[in-house]
């Protein structure tokens, strides 16, 4: 099956001349805080189709139908917010050609594990601003290099703008869900981002319980001192299928990820978050030949703790979907990304993470069709 099968034949307009009435139809779900609907995030935009973490990627997501667009979140050395995957941003730019920063390249210590490359925080706006956006995954998504050269790294302030500006022009709410990335790194940096996010969320008019924003860590103490610092809108905790969050390791607490899904670590997520963001392998996990096995109780137990569940990363791609919904094409063709994302549908989750926003907007149809 060729990779384009699945996506609908329709160009996207630029947001400056759009017209909403011949944009993207997208079902309209509730977009505040997602009790009652099914939401379709867009992970790090539509970053099946445009470099992840540019305006073009989140325009795109929205115009595809999401109820959230997300951008990760780091920082400059002049302490402004920035939307990249990691601080370390070799493969997301195209700093490592440009010979003025050649003297930028460093290691250091990301949550315990040597890096070498380019950081944000050694860079200032202005600096960040000349580099160009790149192709995070050019062998899996060749298609989205020819816009390699063309994408600037936009501030979290201007997604904040975009997110509004999209709501105003598709006449529905299309809410965000930042990221804080590795707050213990920038924390230990002085650098701290949870102030400087927080004023965004203010400065935007988001921060109440029913906003249309999702604030997610992989870490906890960030996310409970955004809380004590007046953080009123909803909250995330990110689970991973493996380890721990890396603020209890440098604590010196013993709990891993798998101790935070049980009941008791359930019951203390819910004492500041409204959501759990599992690996979707937590859902359903992977049997030993790779392919979809049974449902775990993950779902259930966060339901009765008040918790949402949107699980991550639905991909459309051969390579990342598992073995029993992959087409006979090859490891970059698409395949049953539609199904797979039903079967996790029907388990009650509350939304997903998805780099093919459209997919899961047509996942979402079909299943509440059935």
């Amino acid at each position: 099956m060729n990779r384009r099968t699945v996506i609908t034949g329709l160009a996207v307009t630029p947001l400056a001349v759009a017209d909403p009435a011949h944009a993207f139809p997208a079902q309209r779900v509730s977009a505040s805080s997602g009790k009652g609907a099914t939401l379709v995030i867009g992970h790090r935009g539509a970053s099946g189709y445009r470099p992840e973490h540019t305006l073009a990627s989140y325009e795109l997501a929205a115009r595809m139908g999401a109820d959230f667009i997300e951008p990760d979140v780091v920082i400059t050395r002049d302490g402004v917010l920035v939307c990249r995957h990691e601080p370390e941003i070799g493969g997301t730019t195209d700093v490592a050609s440009r010979p003025e920063f050649a003297d930028r390249k460093t290691t250091k210590k990301l949550d315990g594990t040597q890096v070498t490359g380019w950081w944000a925080e050694d860079f200032t706006l202005a600096e960040l601003k000349t580099l160009y956006a790149a192709e995070r995954l050019p062998a899996v998504r060749q298609e989205n290099t020819m816009y390699n050269g063309r994408l600037r790294v936009p501030t979290l302030d201007e997604v904040f703008q975009l997110r509004a500006e999209l709501s105003r022009r598709l006449g529905r709410r299309v809410g965000i869900y930042p990221e804080t990335k590795h707050p213990t790194y920038f924390q230990d940096l002085g650098r701290p981002l949870e102030k400087r996010l927080l004023g965004l969320v203010r400065k935007h008019g988001l921060n109440h319980a029913d906003a249309p924003i999702f604030v997610q860590s992989f870490e906890t103490t960030n996310l409970q001192q955004l809380r004590r610092m007046g953080l009123r809108a909803p909250v995330v905790q990110l689970l991973s299928a493996t380890g721990a969050p890396y603020d209890l390791v440098a604590a010196g607490d013993p709990r891993t990820y798998a101790d935070l899904i049980t009941p008791k670590g359930l019951a203390v997520i819910a004492g500041y978050a409204q959501g759990l963001g599992p690996d979707k392998n937590l859902v359903i996990p992977r049997t030993a030949a790779g392919a979809l096995g049974s449902p775990t109780a993950l779902v259930d137990n966060a339901h009765a703790k008040g918790l949402l569940v949107h699980p991550y990363t639905f991909r459309a791609e051969n390579t990342f979907l598992p073995a029993d919904y992959r087409s006979s094409g090859g490891e970059n063709d698409f395949g049953k990304a539609i199904d797979e994302q039903i079967t996790f549908l029907a388990t009650g989750i509350d939304g997903l993470f998805t780099d093919q926003p459209d997919v899961g907007v047509f996942a979402r149809s079909e299943r509440a069709a059935a």
